[in-house]
């Protein structure tokens, strides 16, 4: 169940076709409605050609780090694009309206007891960087069962809708031991999970370990130690004063032997053979829970994985192309609607007050990036502080001849 007494973030939960939609329904512009669909049609066009650019430059510096390839370096450059790649895919989150999971709320959430009844641990050591990204944060509420389902309890947490997961292993040959994640040392892996809980974000990594609780413990160890003493004192008893008996003769405070015959061995064997199995079946046990925890985290993880490394980059990267186009539409839209121009602070408010009160969507608008689009594009005219949009038809000429400078080759000098 949903908490809506939450944060207002950036990111706005709805597709560019929706947004176009919600603003023709308005009824409000200005001269003739049909030509807002040419106009968006051209802008939404314009960023893709431009977001093209910042997909070519994040794959050449991913290339050499992607645990996936299929193909061959044929011109290796020899210069490590670490650097290069993590301020690509910084800058791609903060467009596609992502914000930072800090240090300390990732310690906070190491630190909460898990909602999936597990209990992880996550070695820090492996790694040479950690970035997490979340998108979608929202307050739920969950009923938790107890005591094998005799009680539950309702639990509150925080859930966040996207998280990106970028990590960096060490280049060291302890991180490629079998019981770790199948990649080579200094490998990168990027991962996109969805309705990932706060309190089990260490279920995300690579080298995520299972360790038992003082419950889970107590669970497996007190029925051992109870069906121990039984097995001791019932079918083992018997074996251990023989061997006492065996023991002290042998090592001289006894001075009658003991006699190895039929009887006796049948004792001797038998009580090692019940100890043997009493010991197997508590192995047993204690393996079997550990791998229905292990089943349980994977089916969780089964169904919270969206994409991995190279996919991910290009998820991310439609998700900025479409936060883009939002909220240049959006800012154009109001302020080509308003009577008088506006400032930023006004046109900021009334994008976020007709969103909440029409759409029952609360954000925090990104109206200096949207107005800083807008300018560049030479779509709205500055008046010191004030913003004024271009008349359609212009806007759609100016868009229309930028689109043709993109293809246009000819020297500056001989237009």
């Amino acid at each position: 169940m949903k908490n809506t007494n939450t944060p207002a973030f950036r990111f706005i939960p709805f597709r560019v076709a929706d947004i176009i939609e919600m603003c023709l329904k308005e009824n409000t512009l200005p001269g003739d409605q049909k030509d807002f669909r040419p106009f968006f049609t051209l802008l939404t066009h314009v960023f893709h050609y431009e977001f093209k650019n910042t997909m070519d430059s994040l794959k050449d510096a991913y290339s050499a780090m992607d645990p996936d390839t299929d193909t061959r370096i044929a011109f290796p450059s020899g210069k490590d694009s670490t650097g290069k790649f993590v301020t690509l895919l910084k800058n791609t989150l903060e467009k596609a309206n992502y914000e930072a999971i800090t240090e300390e709320e990732l310690n906070q959430a190491m630190t909460k007891a898990s909602l999936f009844d597990l209990r992880l641990h996550v070695d820090f050591d492996e790694f040479s960087e950690v970035l997490l990204f979340c998108r979608g944060q929202s307050l739920q509420q969950q009923a938790i069962s107890r005591w094998f389902g005799l009680s539950s309890k309702t639990v509150e947490f925080i859930n966040y809708d996207r998280v990106v997961v970028y990590i960096r292993l060490k280049a060291s040959p302890a991180t490629e031991r079998a019981d770790k994640a199948p990649a080579r040392a200094g490998a990168s892996m990027l991962k996109l999970f969805q309705n990932v809980p706060k309190a089990d974000l260490e279920m995300l990594f690579p080298n995520t370990q299972l360790r038992m609780r003082v419950r889970d413990k107590l669970l497996i160890g007190v029925p051992a130690l109870v069906s121990g003493g039984i097995v001791l004192t019932t079918k083992v008893g018997a074996t251990l004063l023989l061997m006492a008996s065996m023991l002290g003769f042998w090592f001289g405070l006894r001075q009658q032997p003991v006699e190895l015959n039929v009887a006796n061995l049948t004792i001797l064997f038998g009580g090692f053979g019940a100890l043997g199995a009493y010991i197997w079946k508590q192995f047993s046990n204690f393996k079997n829970r550990k791998l229905r925890f292990m089943q349980q985290l994977t089916q969780n993880l089964y169904f919270k994985n969206l994409d991995n490394n190279a996919g991910v980059i290009y998820r991310l990267l439609n998700d900025a192309e479409e936060e883009e186009c939002k909220e240049a539409i959006l800012a154009y839209y109001f302020l080509l609607t308003s009577k008088v121009p506006l400032d930023r602070q006004q046109l900021d408010y009334k994008i976020e007050q007709w969103l909440a009160e029409k759409w029952q969507c609360r954000i925090d608008f990104e109206i200096d990036d949207a107005l800083e689009k807008l300018v560049r594009l030479g779509l709205v005219e500055q008046r010191i502080n004030e913003y004024l949009a271009l008349p359609l038809e212009q806007a759609i000429q100016q868009l229309d001849k930028r689109w043709d400078d993109y293809f246009d080759h000819t020297p500056a000098a001989s237009r």
